[in-house]
């Protein structure tokens, strides 16, 4: 049996070879890894075979075969084929990288392209899918062909919110895909395999008492303005001020301006601390943990459950509850990370417990894919017939509880309830239908009454 190894991210990458040293992916006859660079602008970043930490990563696969040579310079995010053409794929694919009929692909984000692509593309092949941080731990939001889900076994993922389970593919195919978690104890020995030279971190492990403090850039996705980011960003520097560090680090997200810099830098300085701007290679986790430090301050980064579940670092948030109420539509995916991260560093710790978190994720899960998730609407009753109103508002809108007839919900305006469909139908077109059947029905005892 070949496996096909379709992976894009470091986590994903890690989370990989996390499983096939533990066994839980069992040693199929040969290993294929299939890199894909899914920067928006792939020339302006590397590839995961391409970064030199993950060398070693990558070394546990046979052999190394880049879809981004064979796709270029089509990005990988748009291969669409009609599907009169997957057949001719099949073949090209199956000869350009000696494929038997034999095989098992592993793939992250399986609902968009190239995961989704090849999933049709190759019909026959049995499917894992590969997580990729807080994300898995969504629904899909998109419901793909059965063809597909009957093929999804398993979904392995780094187990990095102990006692919670992942979404995604649940309830499907007979009660859902294997959950195989990745144990934290492994994932962070091949994690620290990634560590990198970095002079200028080895300069700042010097023993003095650090906070880390990650930048997610939100404005660019449009969930806030560039000013509420710069507002979040220095609350974070308040949070971490809070464990009276003589050193802040921040690390910034590659892509935002110098203008966020430079705030948390003041607000750093305020506070009487030391302020280093780390723009490394190094993970976040690993940064954390190389420098010991007494916390780690972000928006809703996968980072924070990782490192309070890998190393036992203290983690804080900033801005989740804005975030929250911005995600449009309510089934963005975010919801459920930035929910995750809300509920672990929320100063109430009612949604901590394992149980009462997965609770609240099946709540979110079915609130935002009803149809695909139907089978945890029991789960959402039971959570929102006993949060309070405050509660409910945090995680949920009110429209969507209402749209969805979920217990908490708002009264239904007189006007929607007289419109709203009893049937197949609108009401209104129930109305309109109604009003003719009774003139038909008049006009013929008309007719009978006159004798015609």
């Amino acid at each position: 049996m070949t496996q096909l190894f379709v992976l894009h991210s470091a986590y994903g990458l890690t989370t990989a070879a996390a499983a096939l040293d533990e066994g839980i992916i069992e040693a199929g006859e040969e290993r294929v890894l299939v890199p894909v660079n899914s920067a928006r602008i792939p020339e302006t970043s590397l590839a995961i075979h391409e970064q030199s930490n993950l060398r070693s990563l990558c070394a546990r696969f046979d052999r190394i075969e880049p879809l981004d040579e064979i796709l270029s310079p089509q990005h990988p995010s748009s291969w669409h084929p009609v599907a009169a053409d997957l057949p001719i794929l099949n073949r090209l694919l199956a000869r350009a990288w000696s494929l038997d009929d034999d095989l098992e692909l592993f793939v992250q984000s399986p609902q968009v392209a190239p995961a989704r692509t090849l999933l049709s593309l190759f019909p026959n092949a049995r499917i894992t899918i590969i997580g990729d941080g807080l994300m898995t731990y969504s629904p899909m939001r998109v419901k793909l062909p059965r063809t597909v889900v009957e093929r999804v076994g398993r979904v392995v993922y780094a187990d990095v919110v102990p006692g919670v389970e992942p979404l995604v593919f649940g309830g499907t195919g007979g009660g859902g895909a294997e959950r195989m978690p990745v144990p934290p104890a492994a994932f962070r020995k091949v994690l620290r395999e990634t560590s990198a030279a970095d002079p200028q971190l080895d300069a700042l492990v010097d023993g003095t008492p650090s906070v880390l403090v990650l930048g997610q850039y939100l404005s660019a996705l449009g969930l806030v303005s560039p000013a509420e980011e710069i507002a979040m960003q220095r609350d974070m520097i308040d949070r971490a001020a809070a464990w009276n560090p003589r050193r802040i680090v921040f690390k910034p997200h590659p892509s935002a301006p110098p203008l966020v810099t430079d705030a948390v830098r003041e607000r750093a300085e305020r506070h009487g601390a030391e302020f280093v701007e780390y723009r490394g290679v190094e993970s976040a986790e690993l940064v954390a943990e190389r420098l010991d430090v007494a916390g780690v301050v972000a928006g809703f980064s996968t980072a924070l459950p990782t490192v309070q579940a890998l190393f036992d670092r203290p983690i804080e948030s900033s801005g989740t509850q804005t975030v929250l109420r911005r995600l449009t539509p309510f089934e963005n995916s975010n919801r459920v990370p930035a929910t995750i991260v809300d509920a672990l560093t929320s100063a109430d710790d009612r949604h901590r417990e394992p149980a009462q978190l997965q609770l609240l994720i099946d709540a979110v899960g079915y609130a935002m894919q009803p149809k695909i998730a139907a089978h945890l609407r029991p789960r959402a009753e039971e959570l929102l017939g006993r949060l309070d109103q405050v509660e409910r508002d945090r995680y949920f809108a009110r429209e969507r509880l209402l749209h969805l007839r979920l217990p908490g919900a708002p009264a239904e305006p007189i006007v929607r309830r007289v419109l709203r469909s009893a049937g197949g139908v609108g009401r209104a077109e129930e109305i309109r239908l109604t009003i003719r059947g009774a003139r038909r029905r008049a006009a013929r005892i008309w007719k009978v009454a006159r004798g015609l």
